[in-house]
C-alpha cells in the first residue's frame, strides 16, 4: 500500500513538480537567509578572530570588540599586578586614514601590537615577516588592504611600498591573511608605538589590554580578580564573542530583517505545498476510495498521505539544502555577502520543511476522513 501511495504521488507530475519546487525554494530561502545571517554575526567578532588573546580588559562600559573606550596607560601596570596574570600587553585599535597614490583616501583599522611580544599578530602572513613591525614607519596590510590600497597604481601594492596613514609614512613589510570584519575595513598591523604615530593625538590612547593567566591559574578566576581590583571589566575571548553577538541582537535591525525573510521562506513554503497537496489530494479522491472500499481503514490512508507528504518533502528539502551549499561555497570564494553553515542552521531548516509537511498532510487527511467509499460507484 505504501508503495501504491509513492506511486500516486509521482505519476501525478504536475502537482509533484509543484510541490517540490516550493518545498526546494522555501527550503532555499530559509537556509541561504540564516547562512548570510549566521556569516554577518561571525564578521561581528572579526578582531577577535584577528587578535586573538586569553582575556580581553576593556572599560567597564564596553559591551562589543567593535566599540573601544580609551584606558589610561597605568592601566596596564595596575592589571599586570593582579594576582593570577602571567602577563599583559597594551594595543591600540582605531580607525584612520589611508591615502593613495592617486591622493583619495580610504579608511583602515589600524591595530598597534607589543612592540616586545606582538601578542596579537595575525595567524597567517602571506609575504614577510612579522618581526619587522620592529623597522622604523613599518606595517603589515592583509590581502584586502591590497585591493583597496592600489587604486592608482601602475600595480598592486605590496612589501617594500610605501602609503600614508595620517599623513604620515608607512612602509610595507609583510603581507597577512584576515578574517573579514563587521566594519570591512582592511587591517593594517604596527607596533604599539608605531600605532600611536600614527594615530591622532589624544589624552587616553590605549584601546584595549589583552591578557593571559599564569600557569594553572584558571581564565574566569583570573578575569574575576582583575574586575575586583582594577574595576575594570575582563572577557574571555568567547564570553567577549557572545556579548559582541547579543549586542548586535540589542542594538541593530540585523536579525529583525533576516528573521523575517526566513518567516516569508516558512509562510511560502506551507502555502505553496498545503494548496497544491490539498488539489493532488481533491484529484485523487477516487483511488482512496476505491481503497477504502477495498477494506483500507483511515489509519492506513493517514500513514500513506502522510507519506506522500514527507516523501516529496525530504526530496524538496535534500535539493533545497544542495543549492545552498553550492551557493554558499560560490559566496565563500567571493567574500560576498558573508556566509556560514553551522550545524544548528540545516537542522533548524529541516524541523521547518517536516512542520510545513505536517501541516500540508493535515489538510489532505483532513479530507480522506471525511471521503465516503460510495464515491467510487458515481458517474
Amino acid at each position: 500500500m505504501y508503495r501504491i501511495a509513492l506511486k500516486m504521488l509521482f505519476a501525478d507530475r504536475g502537482k509533484y513538480v509543484m510541490l517540490l519546487s516550493g518545498l526546494t525554494f522555501a527550503t532555499l530561502l530559509m537556509t541561504q537567509q540564516a547562512g548570510v545571517f549566521a556569516g554577518i554575526l561571525e564578521w561581528t567578532k572579526g578582531n577577535l578572530k584577528n587578535m586573538r588573546a586569553p582575556l580581553w580588559v576593556v572599560d567597564p562600559k564596553v559591551e562589543q570588540v567593535n566599540e573601544v573606550k580609551a584606558l589610561r596607560d597605568t592601566d596596564v601596570s595596575r592589571v599586570r599586578s593582579v594576582p593570577g596574570v602571567g602577563w599583559a600587553v597594551p594595543m591600540y585599535w582605531g580607525i584612520l586614514q589611508a591615502r593613495l597614490a592617486d591622493g583619495t583616501f580610504k579608511p583602515v583599522q589600524l591595530v598597534g601590537l607589543d612592540n616586545a611580544t606582538m601578542v596579537g599578530r595575525p595567524a597567517r602572513m602571506v609575504a614577510g615577516r612579522i618581526e619587522d613591525l620592529r623597522l622604523p614607519n613599518a606595517v603589515v596590510i592583509d590581502e584586502l588592504a591590497i585591493q583597496r590600497l592600489s587604486r592608482g597604481r601602475p600595480r598592486p601594492i605590496g612589501v617594500g611600498d610605501l602609503f600614508e596613514i595620517n599623513d604620515r609614512e608607512a612602509r610595507i613589510v609583510g603581507v597577512c591573511r584576515t578574517e573579514m570584519s563587521f566594519f570591512g575595513y582592511p587591517y593594517i598591523f604596527a607596533t604599539y608605538d608605531q600605532a600611536l604615530q600614527f594615530a591622532p593625538r589624544v589624552r587616553k590612547m590605549l584601546s584595549y589590554i589583552l591578557v593571559s593567566p599564569a600557569e594553572g591559574v584558571p581564565l574566569a578566576t583570573v578575569a574575576a580578580r582583575i574586575e575586583k581590583e582594577t574595576g575594570l571589566r575582563a572577557y574571555t575571548e568567547e564570553d567577549f564573542g557572545v556579548s559582541t553577538v547579543r549586542w548586535f541582537f540589542r542594538n541593530t535591525g540585523i536579525p529583525t530583517s533576516f528573521g523575517m525573510t526566513i518567516l516569508l521562506g516558512f509562510i511560502v513554503g506551507v502555502a505553496v505545498a498545503g494548496q497544491t497537496f490539498y488539489a493532488f489530494i481533491l484529484e485523487n479522491l477516487r483511488h482512496f476510495g476505491a481503497l477504502k472500499a477495498m477494506g483500507a481503514g483511515d489509519g492506513l490512508l493517514t500513514r500513506m498521505v502522510v507519506l506522500q507528504a514527507f516523501a516529496v518533502g525530504l526530496i524538496g528539502y535534500g535539493i533545497g539544502l544542495g543549492v545552498t551549499v553550492l551557493i554558499g561555497s560560490l559566496f565563500l570564494k567571493k567574500g560576498m555577502p558573508p556566509f556560514s553553515m553551522p550545524w544548528f542552521i540545516p537542522v533548524g531548516t529541516l524541523a521547518a520543511i517536516l512542520v510545513i509537511c505536517a501541516i500540508a498532510a493535515a489538510f489532505g487527511i483532513r479530507r480522506i476522513r471525511q471521503l465516503e467509499p460510495a464515491i467510487v460507484f458515481r458517474g
